[in-house]
Protein backbone atom coordinates (compact mmCIF):
# COMPACT_ATOMS: atom_id res chain seq x y z
CA UNK A 1 0.00 0.00 0.00
CA UNK A 2 1.43 3.62 -0.91
CA UNK A 3 0.76 6.04 1.91
CA UNK A 4 1.83 9.32 -0.04
CA UNK A 5 3.50 10.47 -3.06
CA UNK A 6 5.09 14.14 -3.41
CA UNK A 7 5.88 15.35 -7.15
CA UNK A 8 5.31 18.09 -9.62
CA UNK A 9 1.46 18.37 -10.71
CA UNK A 10 1.95 18.02 -14.43
CA UNK A 11 -2.22 18.05 -15.02
CA UNK A 12 -4.86 19.12 -12.47
CA UNK A 13 -8.55 19.09 -12.85
CA UNK A 14 -11.19 19.01 -10.76
CA UNK A 15 -11.33 15.37 -11.09
CA UNK A 16 -7.95 13.90 -11.56
CA UNK A 17 -4.66 15.01 -10.77
CA UNK A 18 -1.32 13.95 -12.66
CA UNK A 19 1.84 13.66 -10.17
CA UNK A 20 5.08 13.75 -11.69
CA UNK A 21 7.56 11.54 -9.39
CA UNK A 22 10.94 10.41 -10.08
CA UNK A 23 10.20 10.71 -14.06
CA UNK A 24 6.67 8.63 -13.66
CA UNK A 25 3.21 10.44 -14.05
CA UNK A 26 0.60 9.12 -11.64
CA UNK A 27 -2.87 9.61 -12.63
CA UNK A 28 -4.53 10.09 -9.05
CA UNK A 29 -8.18 10.35 -8.99
CA UNK A 30 -9.12 13.33 -6.35
CA UNK A 31 -12.19 15.31 -4.57
CA UNK A 32 -13.41 18.91 -5.32
CA UNK A 33 -11.72 19.56 -1.84
CA UNK A 34 -8.34 18.27 -2.57
CA UNK A 35 -8.55 20.11 -5.61
CA UNK A 36 -9.08 23.73 -4.08
CA UNK A 37 -6.62 22.77 -1.75
CA UNK A 38 -3.76 22.56 -4.11
CA UNK A 39 -4.94 23.98 -7.13
CA UNK A 40 -2.52 26.76 -8.23
CA UNK A 41 1.10 24.89 -7.12
CA UNK A 42 3.05 23.58 -8.89
CA UNK A 43 3.86 20.64 -6.58
CA UNK A 44 2.04 18.49 -4.09
CA UNK A 45 1.98 16.21 -1.22
CA UNK A 46 -0.95 13.14 -1.53
CA UNK A 47 -1.86 11.15 0.64
CA UNK A 48 -2.85 8.21 -1.40
CA UNK A 49 -5.22 4.98 -1.05
CA UNK A 50 -5.04 1.78 -3.68
CA UNK A 51 -7.87 0.52 -4.99
CA UNK A 52 -7.19 -2.75 -7.01
CA UNK A 53 -10.08 -4.36 -8.83
CA UNK A 54 -9.54 -7.22 -11.71
CA UNK A 55 -9.67 -4.42 -14.39
CA UNK A 56 -7.63 -1.72 -12.69
CA UNK A 57 -5.58 -0.34 -10.46
CA UNK A 58 -6.73 2.93 -9.14
CA UNK A 59 -4.94 5.68 -7.12
CA UNK A 60 -7.63 8.16 -4.52
CA UNK A 61 -5.77 11.07 -3.69
CA UNK A 62 -6.08 13.57 -0.61
CA UNK A 63 -4.35 16.71 0.29
CA UNK A 64 -4.68 16.14 3.99
CA UNK A 65 -5.05 12.41 6.15
CA UNK A 66 -7.81 13.48 8.06
CA UNK A 67 -9.54 13.40 4.69
CA UNK A 68 -8.00 9.48 3.34
CA UNK A 69 -9.25 8.29 6.94
CA UNK A 70 -12.81 9.88 6.20
CA UNK A 71 -12.73 8.62 2.93
CA UNK A 72 -11.89 5.08 4.01
CA UNK A 73 -14.53 5.07 6.53
CA UNK A 74 -16.80 5.88 3.88
CA UNK A 75 -15.93 2.95 1.96
CA UNK A 76 -16.27 0.62 4.90
CA UNK A 77 -20.14 1.29 4.55
CA UNK A 78 -22.11 -1.30 2.44
CA UNK A 79 -23.16 0.34 -0.55
CA UNK A 80 -20.70 2.68 -0.70
CA UNK A 81 -17.72 2.07 -3.26
CA UNK A 82 -14.64 4.29 -3.84
CA UNK A 83 -16.54 6.83 -6.09
CA UNK A 84 -19.70 6.96 -4.21
CA UNK A 85 -17.01 8.08 -1.59
CA UNK A 86 -15.45 10.94 -3.78
CA UNK A 87 -18.20 12.23 -4.95
CA UNK A 88 -19.55 12.63 -0.83
CA UNK A 89 -15.99 14.51 -0.29
CA UNK A 90 -16.94 16.30 -3.72
CA UNK A 91 -19.74 17.38 -2.75
CA UNK A 92 -19.28 18.63 1.17
CA UNK A 93 -16.78 19.09 3.23
CA UNK A 94 -14.42 16.30 5.40
CA UNK A 95 -15.97 18.65 8.18
CA UNK A 96 -19.13 18.87 6.94
CA UNK A 97 -20.16 15.02 6.17
CA UNK A 98 -18.49 14.56 9.83
CA UNK A 99 -20.64 17.00 11.00
CA UNK A 100 -23.63 15.38 9.17
CA UNK A 101 -22.91 11.99 10.94
CA UNK A 102 -22.69 13.27 14.21
CA UNK A 103 -25.91 14.74 14.25
CA UNK A 104 -27.10 12.33 12.40
CA UNK A 105 -28.78 15.13 9.64
CA UNK A 106 -29.88 12.42 6.95
CA UNK A 107 -31.51 15.31 4.67
CA UNK A 108 -27.85 16.45 4.25
CA UNK A 109 -26.46 13.06 3.21
CA UNK A 110 -29.24 12.91 1.13
CA UNK A 111 -28.92 15.89 -0.73
CA UNK A 112 -25.59 14.27 -2.63
CA UNK A 113 -25.75 12.91 -6.17
CA UNK A 114 -26.22 9.08 -5.56
CA UNK A 115 -27.28 8.60 -1.59
CA UNK A 116 -30.74 8.06 -1.11
CA UNK A 117 -32.47 7.72 2.54
CA UNK A 118 -31.54 3.93 3.26
CA UNK A 119 -27.85 4.86 2.27
CA UNK A 120 -27.59 7.76 4.07
CA UNK A 121 -28.80 6.08 7.42
CA UNK A 122 -26.35 3.52 7.32
CA UNK A 123 -23.65 5.82 6.83
CA UNK A 124 -25.13 7.38 10.18
CA UNK A 125 -25.26 3.64 11.97
CA UNK A 126 -22.14 2.60 10.66
CA UNK A 127 -19.96 5.34 11.15
CA UNK A 128 -21.56 7.86 14.52
CA UNK A 129 -19.58 6.12 16.44
CA UNK A 130 -16.25 5.87 14.60
CA UNK A 131 -16.41 9.34 13.72
CA UNK A 132 -17.03 10.12 17.09
CA UNK A 133 -13.66 8.76 18.07
CA UNK A 134 -12.08 10.06 15.32
CA UNK A 135 -13.12 13.12 16.29
CA UNK A 136 -11.98 12.78 19.63
CA UNK A 137 -8.63 11.52 18.98
CA UNK A 138 -8.09 14.55 16.83
CA UNK A 139 -8.95 16.83 19.63
CA UNK A 140 -6.49 15.02 21.87
CA UNK A 141 -3.73 16.01 19.20
CA UNK A 142 -5.30 19.62 18.96
CA UNK A 143 -5.66 20.10 22.23
CA UNK A 144 -1.90 19.36 23.03
CA UNK A 145 -0.58 22.13 21.65
CA UNK A 146 -2.53 24.50 23.66
CA UNK A 147 -3.14 21.92 26.63
CA UNK A 148 -6.40 23.52 28.32
CA UNK A 149 -7.73 21.68 30.80
CA UNK A 150 -11.74 21.70 29.05
CA UNK A 151 -10.05 20.26 26.13
CA UNK A 152 -7.95 17.60 27.51
CA UNK A 153 -11.45 16.81 29.36
CA UNK A 154 -13.54 17.03 26.50
CA UNK A 155 -11.59 14.89 24.56
CA UNK A 156 -11.03 12.36 27.16
CA UNK A 157 -15.18 11.78 28.21
CA UNK A 158 -15.66 11.68 24.05
CA UNK A 159 -13.33 9.06 23.92
CA UNK A 160 -15.00 7.46 27.03
CA UNK A 161 -18.21 7.29 24.23
CA UNK A 162 -20.25 10.34 25.55
CA UNK A 163 -22.33 12.15 23.39
CA UNK A 164 -19.62 15.72 22.61
CA UNK A 165 -22.68 18.17 23.38
CA UNK A 166 -23.63 16.30 26.35
CA UNK A 167 -19.86 16.49 27.28
CA UNK A 168 -19.69 20.54 26.42
CA UNK A 169 -22.65 21.56 28.44
CA UNK A 170 -21.57 19.08 31.56
CA UNK A 171 -17.90 21.04 31.80
CA UNK A 172 -19.09 24.15 31.16
CA UNK A 173 -21.58 24.07 33.76
CA UNK A 174 -18.58 22.42 36.12
CA UNK A 175 -15.90 25.09 34.91
CA UNK A 176 -18.24 28.01 35.70
CA UNK A 177 -18.43 26.51 39.46
CA UNK A 178 -15.19 25.22 39.92
CA UNK A 179 -12.48 27.31 37.48
CA UNK A 180 -9.41 25.23 39.53
CA UNK A 181 -9.74 22.20 38.99
CA UNK A 182 -6.86 19.66 37.34
CA UNK A 183 -8.20 17.51 34.36
CA UNK A 184 -8.74 14.46 36.44
CA UNK A 185 -10.70 16.19 38.97
CA UNK A 186 -12.84 17.80 35.96
CA UNK A 187 -13.30 13.93 34.54
CA UNK A 188 -14.23 12.77 38.01
CA UNK A 189 -16.68 15.11 38.55
CA UNK A 190 -17.97 15.25 34.68
CA UNK A 191 -18.51 11.30 35.05
CA UNK A 192 -20.79 11.70 37.68
CA UNK A 193 -22.90 14.57 35.97
CA UNK A 194 -23.20 12.96 32.80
Amino acid sequence: MYEYIHGKITGLTPTYAVIEASSIGYFINISLNTYSLINGKEHAKLFLHQVVRDDAHLLYGFAEAAERELFRLLISVNGIGSNTALMMLSSLSPDEIRKAILEENVTLLKSIKGIGAKTAQRVIIDLKDKIGKTAASDQILMSSADNTIRDEALSALVMLGFAKKNVEKELDKLMKANPDLTVEETIKKALKGL
